[in-house]
C-alpha cells in the first residue's frame, strides 16, 4: 500500500512540473508517509488528491483573510492537507522540522587589556 501511495503523489507531482505548490506539499506528503506509512490507504483513496488539498489550504486561508491578503503558517497548511486526507496530525507538530542547532562565532577581544568590548574613545 505505502508504494501505491508513493507512485500516487509522484505520478500528481511530475504531471505538474509548473506548480511548486503542488510539489512542495506532495514532498511534504512523501516525507509524511516514511514517517507514517500506516497512512497510505487515506492517501490512495480514489478522488484525493494534492491539487484538491491546496484548494482546502484555500478555503482554510481564506477564512483568516485580512483585506486582500491570505495566508496560512506551514503548520496550518500542513495540517489542512492532512486532514483533507483523512489523516489526524496535531497542529504542534505538522510540517514542523528540528532547528539546527545555532553556533555564535566566538566575540572578538582586545589583545591588550583582554576587554570583550571598549566603549572608550582615549586610550
Amino acid at each position: 500500500m505505502l508504494n501505491k501511495a508513493i507512485e500516487k503523489l509522484k505520478a500528481e507531482i511530475d504531471g505538474n512540473k509548473n506548480n511548486p505548490y503542488i510539489h512542495v506539499v506532495g514532498e511534504f506528503l512523501l516525507q509524511h508517509l516514511q514517517d507514517n506509512p500506516s497512512n497510505a490507504e487515506k492517501v490512495v483513496q480514489v478522488g484525493k488528491t494534492i491539487g484538491q488539498s491546496l484548494n482546502e489550504m484555500k478555503k482554510a486561508a481564506e477564512k483568516k483573510k485580512v483585506g486582500n491578503c491570505a495566508v496560512l503558517t506551514d503548520q496550518e497548511g500542513f495540517k489542512v492537507v492532512l486532514e483533507y486526507f483523512g489523516i489526524d496530525a496535531a497542529v504542534s507538530t505538522v510540517g514542523v522540522k528540528p532547528q539546527e542547532h545555532i553556533v555564535q562565532a566566538p566575540i572578538a577581544q582586545d589583545k591588550k587589556t583582554n576587554i570583550e568590548f571598549n566603549v572608550e574613545l582615549d586610550f
